[in-house]
């Protein structure tokens, strides 16, 4: 550290937590910040926990953070982040969004993790940017926020905007942060001291295996994900996915046998129930508005895959996280229903469900 730097003041962040927040992703933002400190004779970083309403504010796991309330908290944030999560979709509080804007138009980077991106959004602070949430729900956010353009990527730093996909993600990111204020020499001191390597840039994707029990999967087999994935309202055929990665129908069965252990037609199907549901939940859309937009051709057969793959009606799954509920989960498996079609599938479509 230079002279100047340590007669530089620490940089202040507050993180803002909505109830139900992710512990993980704060967690892992927080550590590369005290390991900085750590390292260096004078603090380079100093953060608080804020909220609404200054009470304590439960994570998704049950355990709870004192805050300060937003309205009493100073002024001079170079950072702040919204930390959502469970149910962070829904959330409209427009004394925060005002409080967002103000920071905004005061100079504050402002950053949100997992769902947080969702408060941005709705504040009106992401219009025109590039920005990251947790992949299960890019879709649905997309749909939702067509101004704003979403990349499935850990973590998106667009002007004074920085996002990212939640979880291990925010460790990648901060160690980014850090490198670009203090050098990359300190970033990767940090991540060698508490182990994470390799660090991922901005650009790496958030899954790695898309459920697959081998540790690298195919790209043939990832190709075809990605085209299922593109075309949820009008699902390819099996010749049609083969022709578009260049491969056989048969090596394509062989393959997604391989590395997913099911069918093509079921994998598919899959996915299509994973993004049914995350429309459900976060969305206002009719449960044949949801049938429609997910490739099911009728109400009948879509409630029938939907039970058998969930154990619930898709009409139930609008209150899948009620807010009665301080550590919500998510009902119902893609592994219990493929393990119950397919056998030996449950295990390596574990990471489809949803997180």
């Amino acid at each position: 550290m230079t002279n100047e730097e340590a007669d530089e003041p620490p940089s202040r962040l507050a993180f803002v937590l909505i109830p139900r927040f992710n512990m993980l992703a704060l967690t892992a933002a927080i550590e590369p910040l005290r390991m900085a400190n750590y390292f260096t004779p004078h603090p380079l970083y100093c953060w608080e926990w804020l909220s609404i309403d200054g009470r304590k504010v439960t994570a998704s796991n049950g355990l709870s953070v004192d805050t300060r309330a937003i309205g009493a908290a100073d002024d001079g944030f170079d950072l702040v982040f919204v930390c959502g999560s469970w149910d962070a979709e829904r959330f409209d509080d427009p004394k925060l969004f005002k409080w967002l804007r103000n920071q905004d138009r005061k100079g504050a980077t402002l950053g949100a993790m997992d769902l947080g991106a969702y408060l941005l959004a709705r504040a009106g602070l992401l219009a025109g940017r590039q920005a990251t949430i947790h992949w299960s729900f890019i879709a649905a956010f997309a749909e939702q926020f067509p101004e704003v353009s979403v990349r499935e990527q850990l973590y998106t730093v667009d002007k004074k905007r920085m996002t990212c996909a939640g979880g291990t993600a925010s460790l990648d990111l901060m160690l980014h942060e850090i490198a670009r204020r203090h050098g990359q020499q300190l970033a990767m001191s940090i991540a060698d001291i508490i182990m994470h390597y390799p660090v991922k840039p901005a650009e790496a994707s958030q899954r790695h295996t898309l459920g697959s029990a081998e540790p690298d999967l195919h790209p043939k087999v990832r190709a075809a994900i990605a085209l299922m994935e593109e075309n949820f309202d009008d699902p390819p055929g099996v010749p049609e996915i083969a022709k578009a990665i260049g491969v056989s129908q048969r090596q394509l069965e062989r393959l997604v046998r391989k590395y997913m252990g099911c069918s093509v037609v079921r994998l598919n199907q899959v996915l299509r129930l994973q993004y049914a549901r995350v429309l459900l939940t976060n969305t206002e859309m009719s449960v044949r508005e949801v049938s429609a937009a997910c490739g099911f051709n009728g109400m009948s057969y879509f409630a029938r895959a939907f039970v058998s793959c969930f154990g619930r009606k898709p009409s139930e799954y609008r209150q899948a996280w009620p807010q009665s509920d301080p550590t919500p989960r998510w009902p119902g498996s893609v592994m219990s229903s493929v393990a119950t079609k397919a056998g030996r599938c449950a295990p390596r479509l574990r990471a489809l469900s949803g997180d």
